[in-house]
């Protein structure tokens, strides 16, 4: 095993800023979530708070679009982006996430922070030092390495004396702050380049070093997606988490063809390696956006997507305002059989799947875990011959109801609503 793979071990668990707050969330919302889910989700696995986008702005949110192009953001004078005080106050006098980590951590939780790959735009045109280099950030830069949705960043040319020294000033900072968790954005993409699609190879590799050299372990995630099946070796020797998906939002369409895409990369999911289906729209979401809602998908479309995510073994990363839960979306997430699929599973694969179904397992210490979905738009019956799992007889949990149903000779079998799952437990 990696060392690198020891910080997630597990999928990770936790809440994630951008479904709700997009760009605008703040110090007060960070730490709002994180007693929220010291109170009521902790005991579950639940830790990570991370915050998302754009906090190094002091306007975000403020326009109905994210990104609010070519504004100012926060800096220091090594070319690194700093918590804007006005949103994060904890952070003035340049503490930066330092206190609003220590109160995170005395909750029993764990930090993270997102950051997007490249160095600032204006640290470049303004040619700002970097920390144990005597290189300026314009000598290191590749100003034709933009994202196509966020132009804040240029990319880093790791070829160039002082690229390596800058992400390991970066690294620096978040492990004197106490961040557990980066995740690095815009770059394992197919949407970079046209020609070069994993052109943020060697950022990559030039943050893994640095997270090593900072000598804190952070779990490494890297968006968006999709990433590319090619490219599984690298992400393995260098990230934690990776996403195999663009933005993943509240539409049947979307949850329909995770399966494939959890199809694809269902042999490379392994501890300390997790292919990422991205977060879970659950609750009420949109709120930065100034589209605020509940989420669209049916209760049985919850119920799929928990089912898949935990299955297959995606890291869970909540995406609703977590103190408006209400009883039954809370009981999603605190489901401890379930969840134990997620956590305890090994070895998943898809055993079956055309148009209207898909048939899942994964091993536990104590038998098999068997996952049946209807993604057809009407109540089906499913059922899966214990033959194909290699076992003549069984006995049945109903881990979503948390109720035995006795012993199976032939098969497993659910009437189940248009678009919807069951979960079991099989000991033979």
């Amino acid at each position: 095993m990696r060392k690198k793979d020891e910080c997630a071990l597990t999928p990770p668990m936790g809440w994630n800023s951008w479904d709700c707050y997009a760009a605008s969330v703040t110090e007060a919302q960070l730490l709002e979530h994180a007693e929220y889910m010291r109170k009521n989700l902790l005991p579950y696995g639940w830790e990570y708070i991370v915050c998302d986008i754009q906090w190094s702005e002091p306007k975000a949110g403020t326009d109905e679009n994210p990104y609010r192009n070519f504004t100012s953001l926060c800096m220091d004078e090594y070319s690194r982006l700093i918590p804007a005080e006005n949103r994060f106050p904890g952070s003035a006098g340049g503490k930066g996430f330092g206190p609003i980590a220590e109160k995170i951590h005395e909750m029993g939780l764990k930090f993270g922070i997102h950051i997007m790959r490249g160095i600032p735009r204006q640290a470049v045109h303004s040619r700002t030092k970097i920390k144990g280099a005597s290189v300026t950030a314009a000598e290191i830069a590749n100003p034709f390495s933009i994202s196509r949705w966020n132009p804040d960043m240029y990319g880093v040319d790791a070829s160039k004396p002082g690229a390596q020294e800058y992400y390991n000033s970066l690294f620096e900072l978040y492990a004197s702050w106490g961040v557990d968790y980066v995740k690095v954005d815009d770059i394992c993409n197919t949407n970079m380049f046209p020609h070069n699609p994993y052109s943020g190879r060697a950022e990559i590799e030039l943050i893994r070093h640095a997270i090593d050299k900072a000598g804190r372990p952070m779990v490494l995630s890297l968006s968006p997606g999709p990433a590319i099946i090619e490219e599984a070796w690298h992400l393995t020797e260098n990230a934690n988490m990776w996403r195999i998906t663009d933005d993943f939002w509240d539409t049947w369409p979307l949850l329909l063809d995770m399966f494939r895409r959890c199809e694809l990369w269902q042999a490379h999911v392994e501890p300390g390696n997790w292919p990422d289906c991205d977060m879970l729209p659950l609750g009420r979401i949109g709120i930065g956006f100034k589209k605020p809602r509940q989420t669209n998908f049916t209760r049985e479309e919850q119920i799929t997507m928990m089912t898949l995510w935990c299955i297959f073994r995606s890291p869970l990363m909540m995406g609703g305002v977590l103190p408006d839960l209400d009883d039954w979306t809370r009981s999603l997430l605190t489901n401890r059989e379930v969840l134990d699929v997620l956590r305890f599973g090994r070895s998943p694969r898809q055993i079956e799947r055309d148009a209207d179904h898909a048939v899942w397992i994964n091993t536990a210490e104590d038998g098999i875990n068997l996952a049946l979905f209807n993604t057809a738009d009407e109540s089906r019956t499913l059922a899966c011959p214990l033959s194909a799992l290699g076992i003549s007889r069984a006995e049945v949990r109903d881990l979503w109801a948390g109720k035995d149903l006795g012993s199976a000779s032939e098969a497993v079998s659910a009437k189940i609503g248009p678009h919807g799952a069951a979960l079991f437990r099989l000991r033979s």
